[in-house]
């Protein structure tokens, strides 16, 4: 059975042994790189509403229709849209929905009882991660680019980025929220960002697997089933290239080891070294946007101790915040509107962050937060 809910998402319940259905969202906007837009959201969100509720359906996957990419984040161009409509507006209305929504969908995906598999070929960036973070079955293949760079947009690492970077080993998760860097499917299983391997390619193959699985009532031995069948696709990891994170640990250790963010960022722009990755990150973080920078170590400190539920709490709050704020809007403009990547930033350096400044970003612009219940 094929829902037409959207052009851009397909919504499938496709038949499986004992009776057992198997359900399958497939994202269809490739001019966009399947970029999520608030029906897109609510399409994705009311399936898995509906499908955690429905004992048939066995296991979820989520997976887009090109090989090119997963989903390249959120539909940025139509939120500084929404704010170049109503300036001085806090919260933006429709700011506030896209994002109210899109982390209620992420917060659903990482407490989803039934197994949810992400097929996570090509590039997968920002809100494309913030889905594929949470999923309990995370595939990475040969192709896979992920990164989180919303440093270049004024915006920060969001969607869960609070709670999954702070989780990467050491202090990888620090340097890749300032610089954006980007990672490979090595790069994926060294952070925890994936969990199998398997080649783009056998996707097809996977999904003929997957509608022939011995399915159960059980959510957990659904789990279990999943779980195997993926490591019998499992390709070895001798295929992939060689992961940046890794081979760069200590130089990352190092260069983020001090106990201030300007030491750090001064350690990063300072670096001499041979790698070609960390030269693009220290360049990234160099022309980036210091708001971004002064956020990311601000939640960095926050979130330390915080549930995942009050991750995206505090999130919400930072994100309408950052909208209503010059760097979003001049950011996506140089970046995606102009294109000309010369984005004029205001403060215009770290030190011009001053600390009352940073405070209104995490000053909350309702009385009742739209997210309050979420546990």
């Amino acid at each position: 059975m094929v829902e037409p809910l959207l052009e851009t998402v397909k919504i499938e319940e496709r038949d499986c042994h004992g009776g057992m259905k198997l359900g399958v969202i497939t994202f269809d906007a490739p001019k966009s790189l399947h970029a999520l837009t608030l029906d897109m959201i609510r399409a994705i969100d009311g399936a898995l509403v509906r499908w955690a509720a429905d004992d048939a359906i066995a296991c979820v996957v989520l997976q887009s229709s090109t090989d090119k990419a997963f989903c390249a984040g959120g539909d940025v161009r139509s939120l500084r849209a929404a704010v170049a409509e109503q300036p001085g507006v806090v919260p933006n209305p429709q700011v506030l929905a896209f994002f109210a929504e899109e982390y209620r969908l992420d917060h659903r995906i990482h407490t989803y009882v039934k197994p949810l598999l992400v097929w996570g070929g090509g590039i997968v960036m920002g809100g494309g991660l913030g889905l594929m973070a949470g999923a309990s079955h995370r595939v990475v293949t040969e192709s896979t680019r992920i990164a989180m760079p919303e440093i270049t947009i004024g915006l920060f690492p969001d969607v869960g980025g609070s709670w999954f970077l702070g989780r990467m080993p050491g202090r990888s998760g620090l340097f890749l929220g300032l610089t954006g860097a980007p990672l490979n499917a090595a790069d994926a299983l060294f952070t925890g960002l994936g969990d199998y391997v398997l080649r783009q390619e056998e996707r097809a193959m996977l999904l003929d697997a997957l509608a022939l699985g011995q399915w159960q009532a059980s959510p957990q031995a659904n789990h279990q089933q999943l779980s195997r069948l993926l490591r019998s696709f499992s390709a070895p990891t001798s295929m992939l290239p060689v992961s940046e994170v890794r081979a760069n640990f200590d130089a990352i250790a190092a260069l983020t080891q001090a106990p201030t963010l300007p030491e750090v960022v001064a350690a990063i722009a300072a670096y001499d070294g041979d790698s070609a990755w960390l030269q693009k990150a220290a360049h990234a973080l160099g022309k980036g946007a210091p708001s971004s920078a002064a956020l990311v170590w601000a939640m960095r400190v926050r979130t330390r101790h915080l549930s995942l539920a009050q991750v995206f709490q505090l999130e919400l709050i930072v994100a309408v915040q950052c909208c209503a704020h010059a760097d979003f809007s001049e950011g996506v403009r140089a970046l995606l509107i102009a294109k000309d990547n010369a984005p004029q930033w205001q403060p215009a350096s770290l030190a011009e962050v001053s600390e009352a400044y940073l405070n209104e970003y995490f000053t909350a612009p309702w009385d009742s937060h739209p997210l309050r219940d979420l546990h």
